[in-house]
């Protein structure tokens, strides 16, 4: 039997995090996709079974929280891990984001190891 690869959604506005996480994520058994719109990504969540989903929490405006807002949709229509990344982070939007379901939540400039740690804890095979 052909192992399947397995898929990871990252969801950012800021294209060198989308490029950079996608070069340190894709591996021989797993395929990235990366949107910088929420429409985007919801559009690729509709098509595809993703194993993981890396979003940020703001994507526009001052007080975006449109990373909460996915993580929100997706745990109410797919059976997928939701790690949630910001940078302007605070306790309450952190507790917000677990409550809403999010396996992890990273404070931004992100901490590679700490990522990677995180996904292969997911079953999702990284870069050693």
């Amino acid at each position: 039997m052909i192992n399947q690869p397995k898929k990871i959604l990252i969801v950012d506005d800021e294209l060198s995090i989308l490029l950079s996480l996608s070069y340190l994520l894709k591996t021989e058994n797993v395929e990235v996709l990366a949107c910088n719109e929420i429409e985007e990504a919801e559009e690729a969540l509709s098509n595809t079974k993703f194993d993981l989903v890396i979003a940020d929490i703001r994507m526009s405006g001052v007080n975006g929280i449109e990373g909460l807002e996915l993580l929100s949709y997706i745990k109410e229509h797919f059976n997928t891990n939701v790690m949630i990344m910001t940078g302007y982070g605070s306790p309450a939007i952190e507790a917000e984001a677990y409550e809403r379901g999010a396996c992890h939540y990273f404070k931004k400039p992100l901490d590679i190891s700490e990522l990677l740690k995180k996904v292969a804890e997911l079953g999702i095979p990284v870069r050693s």
